[in-house]
């Protein structure tokens, strides 16, 4: 089980959202490439970054602490990124770049053919992120919920190629509320590829119970304010996800 920090970037620095409110971002850094290290040296065996400017302008709008952080981890781990990421330009430049994984959301569900086209030319590295209310999609930063429900998206997107899917629940993101457990373990027992469960993360009890359900097909949970704010303790929760799916 993998427990993969996050690090939200806004204009260039290190924040976390409530319930993706743009307005209601709390900053934790503001240099990215030196909280990537924290993680690293850790012991984090994957990143995910989110361009939080990107995902609301639709195009790419943290490239330099990107950067920054793709040369401090130095392909020691692999790196994942979501965040505005609509055409293959896109794609090929962050990959190029050094990113492992991209992540595509709001255009997944938008423009499906994409996404299509996008795990054609990428094999093995496009993963797709969900992000539900009550069982349906949300797109564009989470403002519109869409009518598409979770499942039947997921399972066409698998048809498709995708690496793996990460599951958000968007009423528990940023509240330290607990993973919503039910919901993503129905989602990775619909599928075959991998889910990375996302949103809500408090405490070492989420991480057992995510581990008690790891043979469902979920492989991993992104950690986001939890960690920040101490709620967890990072080395320590992966410590126990490695001693509880030995």
């Amino acid at each position: 089980m993998l427990i993969i920090p996050a690090i939200d970037l806004k204009d260039g620095q290190c924040v976390r959202l409530k319930q993706g409110d743009m307005d209601a971002a709390t900053v934790f850094s503001d240099a990215p490439q030196i909280v990537a290290r924290q993680w690293l040296d850790a012991g984090a065996r994957r990143l995910h970054l989110v361009d939080l400017n990107g995902a609301f302008a639709g195009k790419p709008k943290n490239l330099e602490a990107i950067k920054e952080i793709i040369k401090v981890v130095d392909a020691k781990i692999p790196v994942q990124l979501g965040g505005g990421i609509r055409d293959l330009e896109t794609i090929e430049k962050y990959l190029d770049a050094g990113l492992s994984y991209v992540i595509i959301g709001t255009a997944a569900v938008k423009r499906p053919g994409f996404l299509h086209e996008a795990c054609d030319a990428f094999p093995g590295q496009i993963v797709v992120g969900l992000d539900a209310k009550d069982g349906k999609v949300a797109t564009d930063g989470w403002s519109k919920v869409t009518g598409h429900d979770v499942l039947d998206l997921a399972k066409r997107f698998e048809d498709y190629g995708v690496e793996s899917i990460i599951y958000t629940d968007i009423g528990r993101d940023g509240m330290l509320s607990g993973v919503n457990i039910d919901a993503t373990v129905k989602l990775a027992k619909a599928l075959t590829v991998p889910v990375i469960a996302s949103g809500g993360l408090h405490n070492l009890e989420d991480i057992k119970s995510l581990c008690a359900v790891e043979s469902e097909g979920v492989v991993g949970v992104i950690a986001g304010r939890s960690i920040y704010e101490g709620t967890i303790d990072f080395a320590a929760a992966q410590l126990l996800a490695d001693e509880l799916t030995i």
